[in-house]
């Protein structure tokens, strides 16, 4: 697969024709990333108003590396997430009240509030359920594909990840055993310059994160990942691969978290400048200039979707904040083969 090193949407004048996308994929696209953000937003400030325990992992400036690659993805294929993953969540399919409700830790949240909030998951959607544990979702991600593969079936694993998980042990390992069985997934890295407060550079000695996969025998490319027609166009690419039989591939989506790495990292290891030039670069911005540039988009039309998007919201958000949390019980539920026995007078 060719290195890209253009956007394609900073062509001049741009044309359905030479994006090379239809109408209903471009606003499917924009659909999605304006509902992440908008849901993303909104957890922020439910978390400041304490209406959720823990803490919040936002997404926020690095939505089209998620969104791209899911969207058009087939029911039956399946999405290895991380912590961030939010736009895979919601472009996947997951339906927002399942989301919001894993976020406060309710009982009608497909965990059933078990895990840490952001851990997005909903087996329906053949979406797994991450842990806290770097790059764990990839070696799993990577056992699916091995399924598929020994099935014969067509089907393909997202897995995704940030660029401090290609340091783990593990990480390395799933990808060495997806190159040699020539397995159907492709990894998606989103390369947001921080492993938490850890730069990139510190990181690794080489410039493009994606050059890995030359050593377990598959093509690595890196790109804009702000760029929501260059990502999922890219992936389209590599998905189609996969289901040719060609094996994974690895995509480097240079991107940014706009705030800390979570809601309780003021993120000081940070300068404003830098902060400042990768807002400029906001992924939500451009696909709306784009989309407005080509007469698909108008004002009226973003504002009736922002309406239906907060309303969508509004009810998950009601729905959850009425249902309970948890007995004690459920901990043990959904976990051993069989149930355990478990009275409350025993503890």
């Amino acid at each position: 697969m060719p290195a890209k090193t253009k956007s394609k949407t900073a062509v001049s004048k741009p044309t359905l024709k030479n994006i090379g996308l239809s109408e209903e994929t471009l606003m499917g696209l924009y659909t999605n990333l304006l509902k992440t953000r908008t849901l993303d937003e909104r957890f922020r400030k439910l978390f400041r108003q304490g209406r959720f325990a823990g803490t919040y992992f936002s997404a926020v400036g690095q939505e089209a590396t998620t969104v791209g690659p899911t969207y058009g993805t087939r029911e039956e294929d399946i999405i290895a997430p991380s912590h961030r993953e939010i736009g895979a969540a919601v472009t996947k399919g997951i339906p927002l009240v399942h989301i919001v409700a894993q976020v406060y830790a309710r009982i009608n949240s497909p965990d059933k509030g078990k895990t840490h909030p952001c851990h997005y998951g909903w087996r329906a959607k053949g979406v797994i359920s991450p842990s806290s544990t770097l790059a764990g979702q990839t070696i799993v991600g990577t056992g699916c594909a091995m399924g598929f593969w020994i099935q014969k079936k067509d089907n393909v694993v997202l897995a995704f990840f940030g660029e401090g998980a290609t340091s783990r042990g593990g990480w390395h390992e799933a990808l060495n055993f997806a190159g040699i069985h020539k397995l159907p997934i492709v990894y998606i890295c989103q390369n947001n310059l921080w492993a938490e407060s850890v730069p990139a550079t510190m990181q690794a000695g080489i410039k493009h994160f994606a050059d890995r996969a030359k050593a377990y025998g598959f093509p690595g490319v890196t790109i804009d990942g702000n760029d929501i027609v260059l990502v999922h166009q890219t992936a389209a690419e590599a998905i189609a691969r996969a289901r040719a039989g060609e094996g994974p591939t690895l995509i480097e989506c240079k991107t940014y978290r706009w705030y800390g790495h979570s809601e309780i990292d003021p993120a000081d290891y940070r300068t404003q400048d830098e902060i400042d030039e990768w807002r400029r670069k906001d992924p939500l911005d451009r696909a709306d200039r784009l989309l407005q540039d080509l007469g698909i988009l108008t004002t009226e039309k973003r504002e009736a979707i922002v309406v239906e998007v907060n309303q969508e919201i509004d009810a998950a958000i009601d729905a959850c904040e009425k249902e309970k949390y948890a007995e004690p019980e459920e901990a043990y539920i959904d976990v051993y083969s069989e149930q355990f026995p478990v009275r409350r007078d025993e503890y």
